[in-house]
């Protein structure tokens, strides 16, 4: 909508932020965008979310919205053009739920396959490929989760297949193959290469070395 003010603030190799960003670019809506320092926090980022403290932050005339889940919502309800929600309300509460299940059991575990060592990095290894093979039950034979179309399942949990992919590469796992879960292994092949999403994913480069240095101060001093 034309002389609407909106800003995100976040942070470059954010998945949170990189949601919010596809969101908007589907929806077709300018913004402009705040890059964050997460060490130095600044004034705005702190007066607009003052309970977590922390990035994305969606601001539509002045009113701040926080939680990627939750901006990611927003914007659906307030531009109508290109729904990324379902209309159908089962649709819509299993949308929901995949997105949930995606944050709250595959990306813990897939943190401590990044970060962990030993025994609890095994454990941590399985518990993503058991949870990351559920969410590809969710997908199905379905191009996208949102069937023929990128839906709301698709922007929230599309970065998952850059940082399994970076997981990887820095940790020297294997938690997503064509062999034991080809369905999510093709789509986290097609998804990234859309054009729409391409353009807003950071170079493969860049969020390499920065998983290399991230991985380096978690993992200082384990044996």
């Amino acid at each position: 909508m034309a002389g609407e003010s909106v800003k995100l603030l976040g942070f470059w190799c954010s998945p949170y932020a990189l949601r919010v960003k596809w969101a908007l670019k589907l929806k077709g809506i300018e913004y402009e965008y705040v890059e964050e320092d997460l060490v130095n926090k600044s004034p705005q980022l702190l007066q607009y979310n003052p309970a977590y403290k922390k990035i994305p932050v969606l601001v539509h005339h002045g009113k701040p919205v926080v939680e990627s889940l939750v901006i990611l919502e927003y914007i659906d309800d307030t531009w109508k053009q290109n729904p990324i929600l379902p209309e159908d309300p089962y649709e819509r509460a299993v949308a929901r739920f995949w997105a949930k299940f995606a944050d709250d059991k595959c990306v813990p575990a897939m943190m401590g396959a990044f970060t962990k060592q030993g025994e609890e990095k095994e454990k941590a290894v399985k518990e993503a490929q058991e949870n990351l093979k559920i969410l590809e039950s969710g997908l199905g034979e379905k191009s996208f989760f949102g069937g023929d179309k990128i839906g709301f399942v698709d922007i929230a949990v599309g970065w998952i297949g850059v940082w399994v992919r970076l997981t990887e590469e820095v940790a020297e796992v294997n938690l997503v193959d064509a062999k034991t879960m080809p369905l999510l292994n093709a789509w986290f092949e097609r998804f990234p290469e859309l054009p729409t999403i391409k353009e807003c994913i950071p170079p493969w480069d860049k969020l390499l070395e920065h998983n290399r240095n991230f991985h380096k101060r978690l993992t200082a001093g384990s044996t």
